[in-house]
């Protein structure tokens, strides 16, 4: 894996920051009682401490839209809250173990790969259809969702989209890619 840089000039803080913003105040529905003040407080740089600014702007970056959905642990939670899947992320196997598998035509990463690099979690299922409660997602598009072992050992992987005013999970090869599947991911800070 190349190593990146994952630093952001101040311009580029704040900038993100006013996009996070106004994001959150467009959204309060997503997280009612929740202040952008206590947010913001947690998202400045901490001596010694992780700065998660960089993963918020890859995920903005790529067209997730990240917004805050929630605390959990005591952790503000951002997820991707882009209608559709970012697509700044699609086209893209689900693991390096699917991809080495094909033997053509390889994405150039996959969903794994890619999420590791920005410091990311893919969506769970259930975190897929908490998301879901907050507005309609993926009515066009699919994402790949984190897949169990047990599923995975036997080839496959999971997304999941929205149709028909539902929810669906479906499944395909871990190799497959599509122009119009991507993948959501979360950061807690």
């Amino acid at each position: 894996m190349k190593s990146i840089k994952r630093d952001l000039s101040p311009e580029q803080r704040e900038e993100l920051l006013s996009a996070l913003k106004a994001r959150f105040e467009k959204n309060m529905g997503r997280h009612p009682g929740l202040v952008w003040a206590k947010v913001q407080a947690r998202l400045e740089p901490r001596v010694g401490g992780t700065d998660k600014l960089w993963s918020l702007a890859e995920m903005e970056r790529t067209g997730g839209e990240p917004d805050v959905v929630g605390v959990k642990s005591g952790e503000f939670v951002f997820m991707d809250c882009a209608p559709e899947s970012p697509d700044g992320r699609r086209s893209v196997c689900y693991d390096r173990e699917g991809w080495l598998s094909r033997k053509e035509a390889r994405p150039k990463t996959t969903v794994i790969d890619m999420a590791t690099e920005m410091g990311i979690a893919l969506l769970t299922e259930e975190e897929y259809l908490a998301l879901q409660k907050l507005g309609e997602f993926d009515t066009k598009t699919s994402s790949w969702i984190a897949t169990p072992p047990d599923i995975r050992e036997r080839g496959g992987a999971l997304y999941a989209e929205r149709r028909y005013g539902r929810i669906f999970v479906g499944h395909n090869g871990a190799q497959s890619y599509y122009a119009v599947r991507g993948f959501r991911g979360s950061l807690r800070v």
